[in-house]
């Protein structure tokens, strides 16, 4: 308890509070504004940490991330464009509620269940970092390549409707993470002969092509706008919370679980989490069909999940000092820099700094919910903005996203030659979701294939040959059987 009582002190201090809540007002701005992911908002904060006292730093990385990652979900509610990777895998659905008169129900479900997710996975930190982060030290690159089959999956369930449409979107992403010389192999592929197209293609310009210059085309191909009649305002995002918990407490938990297992896996992160939970959520509804048209349950899931998998990639950033993801690869820098190296031996030397750290976290999540009423109540305005005097600020907005992300005109290029893709897949009744998933997994498939090939010098029982793999397989195996069973059995007539 001596412990506890010394990490409330050291976080009820006035720098450390006011730190913590700036940085929740920057990671809301920045995780607002498309292109400006929460890894990047973080890492602008770094500069400053090394003026700050240990706590006050670390709080600050914990609350700008947290923040940045919610703030997302609104301009995707809103302007059908993702503020970050992880809120473009139910953007459709928060996006047609608005569209439908409903903005309050898609963006309520956004900030309570973030915040629930965000507190559910602060709570596995607090109680079973240690075991948990055991258990994934023990996954190796076998298990991680049937995991990111099992993501790639995913996309076959958000195409339910179209699953050939869905492959190809897949494939079309898959492609896009095979540019450049980031491969096992370090060769050039689709290089074309550009030395620029050497490093890849980044794919914050991508999303933001995929999805905001997309939605920029279609509108001024449609006449500026004036012909879809959106909704002028969104209502009382607290009206529906009691509806919520009750009907979709399941989908909560489960999202919360989903996130929390994902975030402890190196690499994964709330990306890949909530595109995951998403599908995992879509399969097992009862109202699957109304998936990507304004369907809060979606959401609900994967909202948690995205958050869950925020706070317990912590889990083996600091019992082991591997970051669970880009965030808490930054943050162990900043660790370091303060003399709290992460490892077992922080547990035993400044366990009362690590017990502020929790609070902070705990802090941070439940501020979300005051700071995120905020920003969706000035941010509706945007509702009662003209078309034609929106697209223009919107696209200086996407413009300085893209170069942003690599400091280079060549990101403004890829976005819009994405953005002409996205309006051309969509207009053929191509699902984005699956190519952003292809985008985002497809490099970690491939590498942890080649690697397990190597260690097995090309035997491929050696993908099958451990037990959590060969779990992850048979589970991998039963979910394409009932898929094809599913498209194969009879459909009823109708009477």
């Amino acid at each position: 308890m001596d412990v506890i009582f010394q990490a409330f002190g050291l976080v009820a201090t006035w720098n450390v509070v006011l730190t913590v809540l700036a940085a929740s007002i920057f990671g809301l701005i920045v995780g607002a504004i498309p292109g400006l992911t929460a890894t990047m908002a973080t890492a602008m904060l770094v500069p400053l940490t090394f003026f700050m006292e240990p706590v006050a730093a670390v709080g600050a990385m914990v609350a700008c991330s947290a923040m940045a990652i919610f703030a997302g979900d609104i301009p995707g509610a809103l302007l059908r464009i993702p503020g970050t990777p992880a809120s473009a895998a139910y953007v459709e659905d928060t996006y047609r509620l608005t569209q439908n008169g409903r903005g309050e129900l898609g963006l309520g479900a956004c900030v309570l269940f973030s915040a629930l997710g965000g507190l559910f996975g602060t709570l596995v930190l607090i109680f079973a970092a240690p075991s948990l982060a055991e258990f994934a030290m023990k996954f190796s690159s076998q298990e991680y390549f049937w995991m990111a089959l099992l993501g790639l999956t995913c996309a076959v369930f958000m195409g339910t409707s179209s699953p050939a449409r869905g492959l190809l979107s897949l494939f079309i992403g898959l492609t896009i993470a095979s540019v450049g010389l980031n491969n096992p192999a370090g060769v050039p592929r689709l290089t074309f002969g550009s030395t620029e197209m050497l490093a890849g293609i980044d794919f914050i310009p991508v999303m933001i092509g995929i999805f905001a210059i997309s939605e920029v085309l279609r509108t001024v191909l449609s006449g500026g706008g004036g012909v879809e009649q959106a909704p002028k305002t969104v209502g009382n995002i607290f009206r529906d919370w009691g509806y919520m918990l009750k009907t979709f407490w399941r989908q909560s938990i489960r999202g919360n679980i989903t996130g929390t297992a994902i975030g402890i896996l190196p690499g994964a992160g709330a990306d890949v989490a909530a595109y995951v939970s998403y599908a995992v959520s879509r399969r097992f509804s009862k109202t699957p069909e109304k998936y990507g048209d304004g369907h809060v349950e979606g959401v609900i899931e994967a909202g948690a999940a995205n958050n869950a998998s925020l706070s317990s990639a912590w889990v083996p950033a600091l019992v082991f000092g591997i970051p669970g993801d880009t965030i808490t690869a930054i943050v162990i820098g900043v660790l370091y820099v303060k003399g709290m190296n992460p490892g077992p031996t922080l547990f035993l030397f400044n366990p009362q700094t690590i017990y502020a750290v929790f609070l902070i976290f705990i802090l941070a999540n439940l501020i979300m919910i005051p700071l995120g009423w905020g920003l969706i109540k000035f941010s509706k305005n945007i509702l009662r903005v003209s078309k034609q005097v929106l697209m223009p600020l919107i696209l200086i907005f996407c413009i300085v996203g893209a170069f942003a992300s690599n400091n280079a005109v060549y990101g403004v290029t890829i976005m819009l030659i994405f953005g002409i893709v996205g309006y051309l897949m969509e207009e053929n009744g191509i699902p984005i979701a699956p190519c952003v998933l292809g985008i985002v997994i497809g490099p970690i498939l491939e590498k942890n294939l080649i690697s397990t090939l190597i260690k097995s010098q090309g035997d491929f029982l050696a993908f099958v040959n451990r037990p959590v793999a060969f779990a992850i397989f048979v589970l991998f195996c039963a979910i394409w059987v009932s898929i094809i069973y599913s498209w194969m059995r009879p459909k009823p007539v109708a009477a």
